[in-house]
Parts: C-alpha cells; structure tokens; sequence
C-alpha cells in the first residue's frame, strides 16, 4: 500500500469520526471543536488530491474565521439545557423527515453513475512545479471573468442593501454634537438640588 492511501484512510478516518462526534456531542464548544477537526481533515484530504486552493480556503475561511466566530457566540450566550431539550424534541420530527429527503437526495445522485471512475477516472498526477491555485486563477480571470466579475457587483449590491436596511431609521441612531460639547460652561455640568427631610409624621 502506497503512503498516499495511508494517509487517505487515516484522514477519512478523523474526518467520520469528528462528525458523528459533532454530531452526537451534548455540548456546543465540545461540537465546535469536533467540527473544526472535521474541516481539517476534509482539508488534509483535499491537498491529497492536489486541491491545495480548497484546502487553504477552508481552514482560513471557516476554522479560522466562521469556527472563531461560532465559539465566541457559544461562549457569550446563555441557554438554558431545559429550553434547548424542548426546542430539540420540537423539531426533532421536522429534522428527520429533511435528514430522510437529504439521504435519498445523495444516494441517488451517487447512483446515477456520473461519479464513477469509468466516467471520471483517475485524478491525474501532477509534478512539484503545478500549481492548483494557479490553474484555476487562469480559468477565473480568462474564460469565467464575466461571471467572476457579475458575482463581485451582486455581492456589493448584496452590502449596500444591507446597509441601508439596518440605516433607514434615522431615529434610532445617536449622535454627538461636538459644538455643543465644547462650549459647555462648569455651572452646567453640575447642578445642586436641595432635599428637604422628611418628618417622623410625614414618613409614616
């Protein structure tokens, strides 16, 4: 067996064990934490087949930007376990019947015959000197430019709305005036109020 398929079998072997892990953890930073080691993993795979692109991406994108993201929100929320045990059994049957279609989904796409190594073949070996991100940089500014570029105007559209919704409602914004803080004067600042005690007969 080459060293190669050596290494498949143990990254494929982390990666199903991290997600059943992920999966079946009753804790959520325990999860998060099996989920990165699954990403790393898939990672690891990937540089196996020469997507060295795809590997950088995910572990700098999602553990090292989204999974940070994740444990600061798992750490600063409080839920309590109870309200978390009802919410699961109140969508546990609606979690199932889409988990059913999802499986059905890929065995069929699995089956259909496309993804067989007859169709596809073998990955083709390349020499230290080939790069994947260079291959597919030349295929996204040559011949997929239009749409690289129309996906770059969506996304900034995409921002501007976004903006401008959570915006719209100049009522809710604060503001300093900063002339006015300026010529504040000290009789301002400080305002004495005189409090008469009350009387025995007054308090009760």
């Amino acid at each position: 067996m080459e060293f190669s398929s050596i290494l498949f079998y143990v990254f494929s072997f982390f990666f199903i064990v991290s997600s059943i892990l992920m999966i079946t953890s009753r804790n959520t930073a325990k999860a998060a934490l099996f989920l990165i080691l699954t990403f790393f993993s898939a990672a690891s795979l990937w540089l196996l087949l020469e997507a060295e692109f795809l590997a950088i991406t995910l572990i700098l994108i999602y553990v090292g930007a989204v999974m940070v993201l994740f444990m600061f929100v798992i750490k600063m929320l409080d839920t309590d376990k109870s309200t978390l045990r009802a919410q699961f059994t109140r969508y546990l049957p609606l979690g199932i019947f889409v988990s059913i279609i999802v499986i059905a989904q890929m065995v069929l796409v699995l089956n259909a015959g496309q993804f067989d190594l007859a169709m596809t073949g073998v990955p083709e070996k390349h020499d230290a000197s080939y790069s994947n991100i260079t291959a597919i940089a030349e295929q996204l500014y040559t011949v997929y430019v239009y749409p690289f570029e129309l996906a770059a105007i969506l996304l900034l559209i995409a921002i501007i709305a976004a903006i401008t919704l959570v915006h719209r409602n100049e009522s809710r914004s604060k503001k300093q005036d900063i002339s006015e803080q300026i010529n504040v004067q000290a009789k301002d600042r400080m305002r004495m109020a005189s409090i008469k005690p009350k009387s025995a007969k007054e308090s009760k």
